[in-house]
């Protein structure tokens, strides 16, 4: 199995620059979103995209994970990607406090694989009902666990984008692992959350049930600006398919990269597909 995809990123209205990074092949789903108010959040976001797609896109021999373990590979690339942000800080001591949040999901072909950390989210529609695949690593959360608060009152909450786990060049947060019982036909969504604080489940499931692909990316992100735009969106979308998925070296010219990723001056290194 393989996925077939889109995927769009945009700014929205308040920002000035979009520290969101998005991903998309036959093989690996990805958004990551530079954590808002702390320093070069486009280059943590971009740089720990690249290292993901990167080690994704090359043969697995210099990795010390099997590739027949999925979640080990996705494991050993996170730490790989923490390890490059602070490398990024010692280059240049002013990116210091650099954050982002990621949310994959890779496939062997077989088997489907998620790596969680942050606030992005992954969603499954299946046969018209959409659940969420990850769990929000936020204070608010938190409150929501312990019965603090309500899932209702989220969106109102002060502290409603403080995030409790990053990848960062300081803290190396442990990311959410699991294998996904994914099958032909299903459609998964991953975004920031510059569409989730906008845009009600409700209408994300009914735009992802009604609509293709592109026009799904594209609709969901004009859902967001028309409700604010507070905050960057980005939106990426695939479809499960039964075909095989595509040899190592077929694969990076299907691949898509949005947001701050696509630009090279926001890589820490750009010859990380020779390291890893």
């Amino acid at each position: 199995m393989r996925f077939t995809y889109a995927a769009e990123s945009h700014v929205g209205h308040v920002r000035d620059i979009n520290e969101d990074s998005g991903f998309a092949g036959p093989h690996l789903l990805l958004v990551a979103d530079g954590v808002g108010g702390a320093p070069a959040g486009e280059v943590a976001s971009a740089s720990v995209a690249f290292v993901m797609s990167a080690i994704s896109l090359t043969p697995r021999g210099s990795l010390r994970a099997a590739p027949s373990d999925l979640l080990a590979v996705l494991r050993e690339s996170v730490q790989y990607a923490f390890w490059q942000l602070r490398e990024g800080v010692a280059t240049d001591p002013e990116r210091a406090g650099m954050a982002t949040t990621l949310t994959a999901i890779l496939t062997d072909g077989e088997r489907f694989g998620l790596a969680h950390i942050g606030n992005s989210r992954a969603s499954l529609l299946r046969r018209g009902q959409l659940s969420q695949l990850t769990t929000d690593h936020t204070f608010v959360q938190f409150l929501v666990d312990e019965g603090r608060i309500t899932p209702e009152q989220v969106r109102d909450h002060p502290f409603q984008s403080v995030i409790t786990r990053s990848v960062s060049a300081t803290d190396e947060h442990e990311p959410d692992l699991a294998l996904l019982d994914l099958q032909a036909g299903d459609r998964v969504l991953l975004c920031s959350d510059g569409l989730t604080d906008l845009v009600s489940d409700n209408d994300i499931g009914s735009c992802l049930t009604r609509t293709p692909r592109t026009g799904a990316v594209q609709g969901l992100i004009r859902s967001a600006l028309e409700a604010g735009g507070r905050d960057n969106v980005t939106c990426v979308v695939g479809d499960v398919d039964s075909r095989p998925l595509l040899p190592w070296t077929r694969r990076c010219y299907y691949c898509r990269m949005v947001g701050a990723l696509p630009q090279l001056g926001n890589l820490i290194d750009p010859a990380v597909p020779r390291a890893a």
